[in-house]
């Protein structure tokens, strides 16, 4: 158990090496406040006028300019090889939400990590932020308000099942599993509702229910 480097009272931004631009990175900082850069993500807040409270990770893709423009009481090197620069950077921080920017986008296999890591017993709360998409780890019942045509992609990354209302292909009585049954590309009707029975199911929603997103994940489970 990696111990906490930064801890806030108040949602923390993860910026991260991928796509990020301005305005997504705007837009979490308005929702989330307090930045920390992953790694290399410190050279992605830099170019975008923004200064990271710390650095996590193990320095293998941060720039020597970054290292040399931040104050090194900054600069957390957790040097394990291990685990991935988001799942350190992901254990290393104590808050109520965290909200993940540039770690979607260009690399593929950097995607596939990212969204391993959102799986973990020890991952927080977590919203991926995404050009089109958020994602996050159901865990508990979600309830949410979205407009009707809008696609509510349902990814399992263990055999899991539940129970669906909003969606044009309820999920009630399946088995979803990443070798057999899948969830993509369903459709919302209006406002959803989706319990699962254990881990393992991502929702990929639209980008623009973030901030409902953000104020139901910080509420907590619904009942």
């Amino acid at each position: 158990m990696t111990e906490a480097i930064v801890r806030e009272t108040a949602p923390i931004t993860l910026i991260g090496g991928g796509d990020v631009t301005r305005s997504d990175l705007a837009e979490a900082l308005a929702h989330a406040p307090v930045l920390v850069a992953i790694d290399g993500g410190a050279d992605q807040a830099l170019a975008l006028g923004a200064q990271p409270q710390a650095v996590i990770g193990d320095f293998d893709s941060v720039s020597d300019h970054a290292r040399t423009a931040l104050s090194q009481s900054i600069l957390h090197l957790v040097a394990e090889q291990e685990t991935t620069d988001f799942d350190k950077a992901l254990r290393s921080v104590e808050a109520p939400l965290v909200l993940a920017v540039g770690v979607l986008g260009a690399r593929l296999d950097h995607q596939l990590a990212a969204l391993h890591v959102l799986m973990q017993p020890h991952a927080k709360t977590c919203i991926l932020i995404g050009a089109h998409e958020v994602v996050v780890h159901l865990t508990a019942s979600l309830e949410l308000e979205l407009q009707a045509g809008d696609v509510v992609s349902l990814f399992p990354l263990l055999p899991v099942s539940g129970r669906s209302d909003g969606l044009e292909w309820p999920i009630d009585g399946l088995e979803l599993s990443p070798l057999s049954r899948i969830g993509t590309s369903n459709r919302a009707t209006g406002s959803i509702r989706i319990e699962v029975d254990g881990p393992g199911l991502l929702a990929i929603l639209p980008r623009h229910c973030l901030g409902a997103l953000i104020q139901v994940m910080q509420a907590g489970p619904s009942c």
